[in-house]
């Protein structure tokens, strides 16, 4: 598939306030929160400073997740920064999802980073010319892949400001992300596997230990451009890297196909696929196209997950070279709870897991279970809180359980409020760690916000209703 519209601008000045039709942060966040929604943080405040990172980090027709760490546009962190920006910005919102899609591949595949050419070559590790692969539309580009959330994002955006021409423009595209994953990554039992850690989206989750634990590293150069900014102590390990640079690099050489020494059906990103199709299947109602295949393959997708994965009160990632459920206690094993036909015994024993192992009563999700042995509450996906994470989980919490839902709310507006807009979060304590600014933490607090705010209005007209519906009963 050839993607339409490549934009990618030449240059990268982040516009005025006010550009591309958008409101200005302060005007937005005005329009975005309307009450304080936690103990701890005012509404407006919190969503006036996330603006302001948003805004900070755009670059003209994308946002970075972080100027000095990542100055390029990955994938998933468009996706959910285009949940976010369609409070404030739906412009913006729309932009994120075409920009990326513009560097889409013929095959379908949307690459985990397309590359800015103003960004010197030695700003990130590994850059395009260690890729060295080019997009259609001639953005050099990474070659593997990130969890697909982005149907989830282009719906949430139609939802907040309907355009059936974006809609309709982006199907599409939406629907070739899907078909490459069908395509090059199902196993016999229909589920996806990603052949790197990086396609996880959870670097350096203990539940890749054991299948990283065979690749064989050789002589392989890391530069480790992301120490200059941030400890060692909170981010992989020089032999993570060793690891990532080889799958990498013998991937690459592989012409980008074929799975390779790392194969893996991880949770999350099958969760996100089932999701996708589930979004799929209302974007094409709202678009008059047939709903009925995307739907059936959400239900399969959970069906499979269900029959594979999941053991115990959990989603396991399995190894897709040797069949066996790699038993990690990662976070990822609950984001399935986003898949809207998850029965309800096993939703119910997923929440009793999150509640009994996670602890997410005190407003807070660990990125790996408290009692693993790996458990790091500072070293990035080893037990740090993540708001996507979080947000993932809240997410599928929402109508199943609202009372835990509230808490996760609270949980990410106190992190952000005690500690900015981190990467990631110690989930104790609260305390920062990673890069400041980060992109997705600001654009999921947006979200979160504005949704509380709707369901105070819904809630409060909900009442007035009532109110009125009582005193009408009485008057007769």
């Amino acid at each position: 598939m050839t993607p339409r519209e490549p934009a990618r601008s030449a240059a990268r000045k982040p516009p005025e306030a006010g550009e591309n039709g958008s409101e200005t942060p302060h005007e937005a966040a005005q329009d975005v929160t309307g009450t304080p929604s936690e103990p701890g943080g005012d509404g407006r405040a919190i969503t006036r400073r996330a603006v302001r990172v948003l805004s900070a980090n755009w670059d003209g027709d994308h946002t970075v997740p972080s100027r000095r760490l990542y100055p390029h546009q990955w994938s998933w962190d468009s996706a959910f920064i285009t949940i976010g920006n369609a409070h404030w910005s739906p412009g913006r919102a729309r932009s994120e999802l075409v920009t990326l899609f513009g560097a889409q591949w013929r095959d379908g595949r949307v690459p985990h980073i397309v590359f800015n050419p103003e960004v010197p070559e030695g700003s990130y590790f590994p850059g395009p010319a260690f890729w060295d692969v080019r997009a259609p539309c001639g953005a050099a580009t990474s070659g593997i892949v990130q969890p697909p959330v982005h149907a989830m994002a282009a719906w949430q955006v139609h939802a907040a400001d309907p355009d059936p021409d974006f809609l309709r423009g982006i199907y599409p595209r939406l629907v070739a992300q899907q078909e490459f994953l069908r395509g090059a990554r199902s196993s016999p039992e229909g589920l996806l596997s990603i052949v790197h850690p990086w396609e996880s989206g959870m670097d350096n989750s203990p539940a890749w230990d054991a299948p990283l634990a065979s690749v064989v590293t050789g002589p392989v150069a890391v530069e480790r451009r992301d120490l200059a900014h941030v400890s060692a102590e909170e981010r992989p390990t020089d032999h993570d890297y060793e690891r990532y640079t080889a799958l990498a690099r013998a991937y690459r050489d592989a012409g980008y196909r074929g799975l390779g020494a790392f194969a893996v059906e991880d949770p999350l990103f099958n969760a996100a696929y089932g999701s996708a199709e589930a979004a799929l299947a209302k974007i094409a109602t709202a678009c008059g196209l047939d709903p009925r295949p995307h739907r059936q393959e959400a239900a399969r997708i959970t069906v499979a997950m269900i029959e594979h994965l999941y053991d115990d009160g959990l989603f396991h990632a399995r190894d897709a070279l040797t069949g066996r459920l790699l038993r990690s206690g990662s976070a990822a094993g609950l984001t399935p709870l986003i898949l809207p036909g998850l029965p309800s015994e096993i939703a119910g024993a997923l929440i009793g897991t999150a509640v009994d192992r996670f602890g997410i009563e005190r407003g807070t999700l660990p990125s790996l279970a408290p009692d693993a042995p790996e458990f790091d509450p500072a070293r990035y996906w080893r037990g740090p809180s993540w708001i996507n994470l979080t947000w993932l989980v809240w997410r599928g919490l929402r109508h199943r359980r609202p009372d835990l839902a509230a808490l996760l709310a609270g949980g990410m507006v106190r992190a952000v409020t005690r500690s900015g807009f981190r990467e990631y979060f110690d989930p104790s304590t609260l305390e920062g760690h990673g890069c400041d600014d980060f992109g997705w933490s600001a654009a999921l607090v947006v979200d979160v916000l504005a949704r509380r705010r709707l369901a105070s209005v819904a809630a409060t007209v909900w009442q007035g209703a009532s109110a009125s519906r009582e005193s009408g009963q009485r008057s007769r």
